[in-house]
């Protein structure tokens, strides 16, 4: 199928029917069954879903950190009119941390504990210049070190890049990862649940942050996260998985003003509300066995509208300017008889 976000340009990101799968005790794992997507340049692009519905797979296709055996990518992942997964090995690392990066999701334990904040950042940079060719003196890496540790609005960079991740909190962590991700002046940034082990307050202040950075530095962010308010307040397009496929997308107004696709109202539904009333029971069922998932429509075996045609896979139909739903609900009349 064919996707495409609110940004009429060019994608500085695009994935066409993404594939993996891993070799299992138990046979074959077909984690991800034909994944599209694409993130623009300047655009802020949320990927949600429950737990283990092959977000962070996805995200780890694209950076190419899954370890072949025992993963299998098959598709194409095209970064800036490159396609990533035929490109040589040496190519593609030069492009991590380069012009693609990311967030890791955990701040308490994404940074080794037994070296300094500022060991870690420099190792980062010295990694990058020698992947572009350029030579720098220990002092200006660090001056560029500094100046994006206070990008980041952490207070006192000097002490920052002299203190061990112990003694700094989970917040000014997760800053300091953030930097980590911007020290080469990415194009394309991933942030994998930036909010984990976070307050509300810290996570607040550390969404707000990537918002700025992606709105004064152009970047493309691709948002990972299970967080529906979050998604809310920070992407302007979204894509809702299930089982490794994407089953609804559109822009964030779209989507959640009106959503359509089964399994995304009833993620939905599962979001407690402020005014209180009855807890939601939740999605009846479980994910299904990538070794042995359904036919058709992965949802179908939990769907309360199951039907015949489930048993097919469905295409991606139209609902209106940005918004798409792959369910045999929204077929046209003339499809359904």
């Amino acid at each position: 199928m064919t996707v495409s976000g609110p940004n009429k340009g060019g994608p500085v990101l695009r994935v066409d029917d993404l594939r993996v799968a891993f070799s299992t005790f138990d046979g074959v794992a077909d984690v991800l069954s034909g994944v599209d997507l694409e993130v623009h340049p300047g655009q802020r692009v949320g990927l949600v879903g429950e737990s283990g519905c092959g977000k962070s797979v996805t995200m780890r296709a694209i950076m190419g950190i899954l370890a072949s055996p025992p993963a299998r990518v098959r598709g194409r992942i095209t970064f800036a009119g490159e396609e990533l997964l035929t490109m040589g090995r040496a190519q593609r690392q030069a492009l991590k941390g380069t012009a693609m990066s990311m967030v890791f999701q955990d701040p308490m334990t994404a940074l080794n504990p037994v070296f300094r904040i500022g060991e870690q950042l420099t190792d980062v940079v010295r990694w990058a210049d020698r992947r572009r060719g350029l030579r720098r003196t220990a002092s200006e890496r660090r001056a560029r070190i500094l100046e994006v540790l206070g990008q980041v609005r952490l207070p006192d960079p000097e002490r920052i890049f002299d203190a061990y991740p112990v003694q700094l909190s989970g917040g000014m962590r997760q800053r300091v990862l953030i930097a980590m991700a911007l020290l080469n002046r990415p194009r394309f940034l991933i942030a994998d649940e930036p909010g984990t082990a976070l307050d509300v307050t810290t996570q607040d202040e550390i969404l707000r942050l990537l918002n700025e950075l992606v709105r004064d530095e152009g970047l493309a962010l691709l948002m990972i996260t299970h967080n529906l308010g979050v998604v809310r307040e920070m992407t302007d397009y979204v894509y809702v998985m299930y089982a490794g496929n994407v089953v609804e997308h559109g822009t964030t107004d779209a989507i959640f003003a009106a959503p359509a696709h089964p399994y995304t109202r009833a993620l939905f539904a599962c979001v407690p509300k402020l005014s209180g009333g009855r807890a939601y029971a939740g999605i009846e069922g479980t994910l299904p066995d990538y070794t042995r998932p359904p036919e058709g429509c992965r949802f179908h075996p939990r769907c309360p509208h199951a039907e015949a045609r489930c048993f097919e896979r469905p295409p991606s139909f139209d609902l209106g300017e940005q918004h798409h739903s792959a369910c045999w609900l929204h077929a046209p009349t003339e499809a359904k008889s």
